[in-house]
């Protein structure tokens, strides 16, 4: 999105994402609006309803968040594009899914990046120097700011067959965000990407437009989708932070005490969601299984590195000339 357009968009829409409401010459009372499209029992969608929890705590009531779940104020690349043009205060979306208003901000979802967990949160915390530049661009190119970022969880493959190899996949329809770098996992892993919004998933699933998904392991559980999948593999291809965003314009406009409120409650969050999907991952596994889909790993001959290669030998045809810098950088962060 230009950002000639991106402004005079928010010129008209910047009423529509809060209000603000004076009560004398002491106080101000601001109601934003953040829009997500995840269901509102996953861990994804109550850390929205956490926020605002605890940014009313820590304001003293005079910021209030509404949340709207499931895709109720648009879909992934809507909820991306109200934020930056100020008719929607917050969302949260992948690094992927942002990189659609500002392409850098793509390489914190590549395919087989970071060492472990540590190193993924290391990399997107706010303070860090890789996310504090990759913010600025956000800035400055979308008119949006990371709040704060939280794990998401590991990336799993899932099908209505059983898959062990890159070739097993062949000519198969898996549905990916629709972003270059999830794209371009899919299609390393060997399958046939078919971009699908979220909200669309499960429909595309159970009337066979895709005959499978990738998604962390709590997101398969929240969704059910053991339902409409027989198997997950345990490719963990992508390990990935939820980003969540506020619009900048809206962010400029608050007093630093305000600013100060959503700071300290990003951080709860942020730590308090993060390790809640750490700390489910074997438990939500497990209760896949109990759900009846079969579970394959290494163990039970997936070959993981088969699938590594393929997705590392597209990365580096295609992303190498715009994220090589990052990636030198993601690297050396210890």
């Amino acid at each position: 999105m230009h950002k000639k357009f991106r402004q005079l968009a928010t010129t008209f829409a910047a009423a529509a994402s809060f209000a603000v409401i004076a009560h004398g010459a002491q106080a101000q009372e601001y109601e934003l609006n953040y829009g997500h499209m995840n269901s509102p029992t996953s861990v994804v969608g109550m850390q929205a309803d956490w926020l605002a929890e605890e940014v009313a705590k820590n304001t003293n009531g005079a910021v209030k968040i509404d949340v709207y779940p499931s895709s109720q104020l648009g879909k992934i690349q809507e909820l991306a594009e109200g934020v930056s043009m100020g008719s929607i205060a917050l969302s949260h979306n992948t690094a992927g899914a942002l990189s659609s208003l500002y392409e850098d901000f793509g390489v914190l979802d590549t395919p087989y990046l970071y060492r472990d967990y540590d190193h993924l949160m290391k990399v997107v915390d706010i303070n860090s120097p890789i996310m504090a530049e990759l913010n600025q661009g956000l800035i400055d190119n979308t008119g949006m700011r990371v709040l704060y970022a939280f794990y998401f969880g590991t990336r799993q493959l899932t099908a209505n067959m059983a898959v062990k190899t890159p070739a097993d996949l062949a000519g198969v329809k898996i549905r990916a965000i629709p972003s270059p770098v999830y794209l371009t996992a899919v299609e390393g892993l060997g399958a046939a990407p078919v971009p699908v919004d979220w909200s669309e998933v499960p429909t595309a699933l159970a009337t066979g437009i895709v005959q499978g998904q990738e998604n962390p392991v709590n997101v398969a559980v929240d969704h059910k989708l053991f339902d409409v999948q027989s198997h997950m593999m345990l490719t963990g291809h992508i390990s990935a932070a939820e980003i969540v965003v506020i619009n900048e314009d809206l962010w400029q406009s608050f007093p630093q005490d305000i600013k100060d409120g959503l700071t300290k409650a990003a951080e709860t969050v942020r730590q308090k969601a993060s390790q809640m999907i750490l700390d489910k991952e074997a438990g939500d596994l497990q209760k896949l299984k109990d759900a009846g889909m079969t579970i394959i790993g290494p163990d039970d001959g997936l070959d993981v590195a088969a699938f590594r290669a393929g997705v590392e030998k597209l990365v580096h045809e295609r992303f190498d000339d715009k994220y090589g810098k990052y990636f030198e950088q993601i690297a050396a962060v210890k």
